[in-house]
């Protein structure tokens, strides 16, 4: 009936059961780079017959959208979609669908992972004692600390009560809070600038802002506790990297984490091969469990907008 381009890497390989659905209901899969983030050239030479798109991060521009000429419409394994220009998908009459918190708990187990990490120096004590050093930097306790996140949705929720569960203090930021998620009166509401100002660890789970700026710029971040650590599982781009390194040399940071990048691999590679950075390769919806979530929404939102397209 049609094909169906599969770009995520955790489906690309063609392996996953949950693919079969798409076959059974008479469409052609199509894998333009298995295993890999596929390129602007591949996605433009197989997408002109494509009706239905599992898209991953990579970028959905107008010019890819404009030879898109049966797309029905673009299904994402995961919550963001800033990766699509949805401006051009709307007046090309394509549907942007979303698997709404499929990985939520894969990303905010990975997040809180990380401010462990950050915490107490848990990398670096590992890569040490493999090249053979025995050395040791003292880390901190969260009980009784405040950990600030930005974006307050699904994902963000689960952090909060995982730091809560540690004894920490909770303070949350959200374009639309809702009053009614009160896990503790530990937690509370605030604005941004409140937000980032009394906490000890940042952690950030909000799309970039629609005007492009970082959302921790040079000044946000100047405006940070003495020693904070900065963990971000969202996008690459909230974060400015020059100032960033800056505050981490000076020692007004004390760690910044990284999961999701621009690009991927990432062309430049100075902020991951940073010592005082916790890079990790977009692990965060990276689980058996999450893909299966994911991929079972992405499937069934494709499947009703093929249907309902007579497709």
């Amino acid at each position: 009936m049609g094909k169906v381009l599969v770009t995520p890497r955790s489906l690309s390989k063609g392996g996953h059961p949950m693919l079969d659905r798409i076959r059974s209901a008479g469409h052609e899969l199509v894998f333009p780079s298995p295993g890999a983030q596929p390129s602007e050239d591949q996605l433009a030479a197989a997408i002109g017959d494509a009706v239905g798109y599992i898209a991953g991060v990579e970028r959905i521009g107008a010019g890819l959208l404009a030879k898109a000429g049966k797309l029905a419409a673009i299904s994402r394994n995961g919550t963001g979609v800033d990766n699509v220009d949805l401006e051009a998908a709307k007046a090309c009459g394509i549907r942007v669908l979303r698997a709404e918190g499929a990985n939520a708990r894969g990303v905010a187990e990975l997040a809180f992972g990380h401010v462990l990490a950050a915490a107490r120096g848990i990398c670096a004590a590992d890569a040490h004692l493999k090249a053979g050093m025995w050395t040791r930097e003292k880390g901190f306790e969260l009980e009784g600390k405040t950990l600030a996140i930005v974006g307050c949705g699904k994902n963000g929720r689960l952090v909060a009560r995982f730091a809560l569960a540690f004894d920490m203090k909770v303070v949350a930021y959200d374009l639309y809070p809702d009053p009614a998620f009160a896990p503790s009166p530990a937690f509370r509401w605030a604005s941004l600038p409140t937000t980032l100002a009394e906490a000890d660890v940042v952690s950030l789970h909000c799309p970039p802002p629609a005007d492009g700026r970082h959302l921790l710029g040079a000044r946000e971040i100047a405006g940070l506790r003495k020693g904070a650590v900065v963990v971000n599982t969202a996008r690459e781009g909230l974060v400015e990297a020059a100032a960033m390194r800056s505050a981490l040399a000076a020692g007004l940071v004390r760690a910044y984490t990284v999961d999701a990048f621009d690009e991927e691999p990432p062309g430049d590679w100075t902020i991951a091969k940073d010592p005082r950075v916790i890079a990790t390769p977009h692990l965060g919806g990276f689980t058996d469990e999450s893909i299966d979530r994911a991929t079972e929404a992405a499937v069934a939102n494709l499947l009703a907008a093929l249907e309902e397209a007579g497709i």
